[in-house]
């Protein structure tokens, strides 16, 4: 240990009721010493003295004079924290222990003082002052064994508090956060709801969408064997022909908000994360006013996006373009069941066909069912002049305006049947 000595003249009354002390003390008489000070700096290897108190007033140590007191004291140390320490008194005759940490309850209260033991010797005329374990006074309370177990109340606060955890942060999130934050969170809301009213293994606007796919897929293939969306042929508008909630199911539209989440905080979205396509749009949003209208045209752009990027993610020439692009799982879902991914990871050359015609009935969408191709058609990595035939299987008639060809869908559909040539 360390030691600093000082010589000091020190005035002190002695502690011990001697009765040559008691005398002295009566004839107003005071000792004085001259006496050495050391102090002891704390060891690692060894446990500094631990000082308590009783808070109940009750003092297990005090009994008759004629009766010694038989209370046992037991110190305990955490096993990965060896600065948490735990005092104990108990009595063998009584079912009541007294209990304290220098870790919790009082202890954690904010401290502005050093405690140390001051320890005199007269003989030798030296003070030793030793800090006491943990820097901490332990509060006693007294414990009823089996009655008062920690554990039990604390298993209760965490239950409670994973109950209210949910709200709580629900709270917050409103008070505090940005607006982005916000529709993130009402939208897990919504899902913990369908979630809790819908099927047992799956989420409720997983079922929704499972509904909208199997519709999706009886329709797909009509009885002229075209790989068409859903579809009406009675239609009187191109809005009614092939009608975007067949499409894009309701329960879809919350995972469609990324383009519209970044346009609002007044960023651009990046060029080489997004089609060509929608990049060329995007400009279309500023002009609608509406917001529900606003957040619907902002949809269909996503929806191309994830289109796209799911069939490059399926392809061998556009695999690196679309590796870091994350589509929601219930559309990795719906799509690899409606458009077939096998076992090799490949998309079948019919479906291929499907998820092209997808594509191009949004993009009629997107440009108000006057379309040019030219664009969509080098992000599905082909030519404009390979997509004219598809568009025509969907319906579709081509208009010259300004030197472009607009793709238009005029209505009731007439699909047109190909032609074989005579040999």
């Amino acid at each position: 240990m360390e030691r600093k000595e000082k010589k000091k003249k020190l005035d002190v009354e002695n502690p011990i009721p001697y009765e040559e002390a008691e005398n002295e003390k009566q004839k107003g008489e005071e000792e004085t010493l001259t006496v050495k000070m050391q102090t002891l700096s704390s060891d690692p290897d060894k446990i500094s003295p631990i000082v308590g108190y009783f808070a109940s007033g009750s003092d297990p140590f005090t009994k008759n004079s004629a009766e010694q007191s038989d209370a046992t004291v037991r110190v305990y140390r955490h096993t990965k924290r060896s600065n948490r320490l735990q005092l104990a008194v108990s009595q063998n005759d009584s079912p009541v222990d007294f209990v304290g940490t220098n870790y919790s309850g009082e202890a954690t209260a904010p401290q502005l003082c050093n405690y140390a033991i001051g320890v005199l010797d007269k003989e030798t005329q030296t003070l030793k002052i030793v800090p006491i374990a943990g820097n901490k006074v332990i509060r006693l309370d007294p414990k009823v064994a089996g009655v008062d177990i920690p554990e039990d109340e604390n298993m209760d606060k965490k239950q409670l508090t994973a109950e209210e955890k949910a709200l709580k942060t629900r709270a917050l999130t409103e008070m505090y956060s940005n607006k982005k934050s916000i529709r993130k969170a009402k939208k897990l809301d919504t899902l913990r709801e369908q979630a809790n009213a819908g099927a047992e293994h799956v989420e409720g606007n997983e079922l929704i969408n499972q509904e909208a796919l199997n519709v999706a897929i009886a329709t797909a293939t009509d009885g002229g064997g075209r790989n068409i969306p859903p579809h009406d042929l009675d239609a009187t508008t191109p809005q009614a022909a092939y009608p975007l909630d067949k499409i894009i199911a309701k329960g879809e539209w919350d995972y469609l908000s990324d383009i519209f989440d970044v346009l609002e905080t007044g960023e651009r979205i990046p060029l080489d994360a997004f089609p060509s396509f929608v990049c060329n749009r995007t400009y279309k949003l500023a002009d609608i006013k509406d917001e529900t209208q606003k957040r619907r045209m902002a949809g269909i752009f996503s929806y191309i996006t994830h289109l796209v990027k799911f069939k490059d993610k399926h392809s061998m020439d556009g695999f690196s373009s679309a590796k870091h692009h994350k589509i929601p799982g219930m559309l990795v879902q719906k799509f690899s069941s409606l458009f077939g991914v096998s076992e090799s990871k490949r998309l079948p050359a019919e479906k291929i066909d499907l998820l092209i015609s997808y594509v191009l009935v949004l993009t009629l969408y997107a440009d108000n069912f006057r379309s040019d191709p030219s664009d969509i058609a080098k992000d599905l990595r082909m030519s404009a002049g390979d997509l004219r035939p598809r568009l025509e299987l969907l319906g579709c008639k081509f208009v010259k305006e300004k030197r472009a060809f607009l793709a238009t869908l005029p209505v009731p559909l007439k699909f047109t049947t190909k032609r074989k040539r005579r040999k």
